[in-house]
């Protein structure tokens, strides 16, 4: 079977929205890499097409290996999304309500969307001059940090398990007063409980599951999860292996028991997906990219009603974008 195929399409055949995928990253670390059919990639344009994907949001993602995290790296990264994903590869970027409405409208059919977001704050290097720069270039989604501590909070790998800087204070106040989006997926726990006091927006975990099933710290507890719903924030689930199982090689069965887990706490209209495609380098069997999404879904849907299943892979997402995204400005 050619990988850039569906895997089935019948009535599972569904749009889907991913919130997370690091494959600007990849483009940053080899130029010669074609965004549309390079099977270095996870995520290519043709595989978008393939798994019925509406909207992909792509991460910008500083790796250590490029030493200290710069403003450059985020724009040279926002340049390879507007070259090779929007350009090249005729994707539409979505920043702002009316286009998370266009969306909803078009979801049978029509353009097929991309999205920014910027994973960690460290190349903001402390100045909101650039979080504005980088919200007119149209990243629309913040992760405030990665695993570890950066100017603005701590990670939830940093083992002093901080809260945030006045800094990183001052820059979650412009984020609800300019609408860019809050991400709490890498963000440490003391910090998560300290912005739910600070936002008065509602937040995402982009990708992350459940910790009660899988116990990693990238996981969110129950209390955290029931925090997210109470707001209508939304869960984005990923196919990380080491999230979803311990000591196996994960399956797509093994997503289940976090989508049960989460939906008894009260989440079914809270969670969505976000893949973390290009950001791992093991995957769940049956789920190596996004041409395999009809095939979840085909899987979903022996347990689950159709409404549910349709409102995890694109419909709570889509929901959340056009309530929550800013509105575009109106020409004079």
């Amino acid at each position: 079977m050619n990988p850039g195929e569906p895997q089935g399409q019948g009535r599972s055949y569904f749009p889907v929205v991913d919130f997370h995928c690091d494959a600007l990253s990849k483009m940053l670390e080899n130029p010669s890499i074609d965004f549309m059919a390079d099977g270095r990639l996870d995520v290519t344009g043709e595989r978008l097409r393939a798994g019925g994907l509406r909207m992909q949001c792509f991460a910008i993602y500083l790796s250590q290996k490029r030493g200290i995290p710069r403003i450059e790296h985020v724009l040279r990264q926002i340049e390879l999304y507007r070259s090779k994903v929007v350009n090249a590869g005729g994707l539409r970027p979505l920043r702002w309500k009316e286009e998370a409405d266009g969306l909803a409208n078009t979801l049978g059919g029509g353009p097929s969307w991309g999205m920014l977001s910027l994973e960690g704050a460290d190349g903001l290097e402390g100045n909101l001059f650039y979080a504005e720069m980088i919200f007119e270039l149209g990243v629309r989604f913040l992760g405030l940090t990665w695993n570890y501590a950066n100017w603005a909070a701590d990670g939830v790998l940093e083992k002093r398990n901080g809260g945030f800087t006045e800094k990183g204070r001052e820059l979650v106040k412009w984020c609800n007063e300019s609408g860019m989006l809050l991400d709490v997926s890498h963000l440490s726990e003391a910090g998560f409980w300290e912005l739910a006091e600070l936002s008065h927006r509602p937040f995402i975990a982009s990708h992350s599951n459940a910790r009660a099933i899988c116990d990693h710290p990238r996981n969110l507890t129950d209390d955290q999860i029931r925090a997210i719903i109470s707001i209508e924030g939304r869960i984005g689930l990923t196919f990380v292996p080491w999230f979803v199982t311990d000591g196996k090689e994960a399956v797509p069965d093994d997503l289940l028991r976090h989508i049960e887990h989460i939906c008894t706490l009260g989440g079914e209209k809270h969670l969505m997906f976000g893949s973390d495609f290009d950001g791992i380098d093991s995957w769940i069997k049956g789920l190596e990219h996004p041409g395999h999404y009809p095939a979840l879904a085909e899987l979903l849907l022996c347990h689950y009603s159709e409404e549910s299943v349709k409102g995890w892979l694109y419909g709570n997402a889509v929901s959340y974008l056009a309530s929550n995204l800013p509105s575009a400005p109106k020409a004079e």
